[in-house]
């Protein structure tokens, strides 16, 4: 076979795959997946309630829901669920900006709720590196 056979022939295939690659799809019936974690630590507490240091563990779904369950009262604590983390800090963390909480993520990303009602966002160690090259 000579080669421009063989190269047409490859060509053919690959539009072939493309063309499938392409092809519209149905929607996939499970609901999106992966689980991010975090934990709340507050370096003041203003309502002498939950207590300083690491009160709550968490996590954010790929559907962007939230679970959190705070750690006081010990021995168990309490958990609550809510449509984002955002919904969760306007409830439980902007309204306290005293408490100063800081959210960090398992990859290190970090954001910090200041006492002036500021938020300080800190990228994740590795998106430092990046971003530094």
């Amino acid at each position: 076979m000579s080669d421009n056979k063989q190269v047409e022939e490859q060509k053919h295939e690959e539009e072939q795959e493309v063309k499938v690659d392409l092809k519209p799809k149905k929607p996939a019936k499970l609901a999106p997946q992966g689980i991010r974690t975090f934990t709340v630590c507050r370096l003041n507490d203003e309502s002498g309630v939950s207590g300083t240091g690491i009160v709550i563990e968490g996590i954010v779904l790929a559907t962007g829901q939230c679970v959190v369950h705070w750690l006081y009262p010990a021995p168990r604590g309490s958990i609550a669920m809510f449509d984002s983390i955002s919904d969760f800090a306007t409830v439980h963390i902007k309204p306290h900006p005293g408490n100063e909480s800081i959210i960090t993520y398992e990859d290190g990303e970090q954001v910090h709720y200041k006492d002036d009602g500021s938020i300080l966002t800190k990228p994740a160690p590795e998106e430092e590196e990046e971003q530094s090259e």
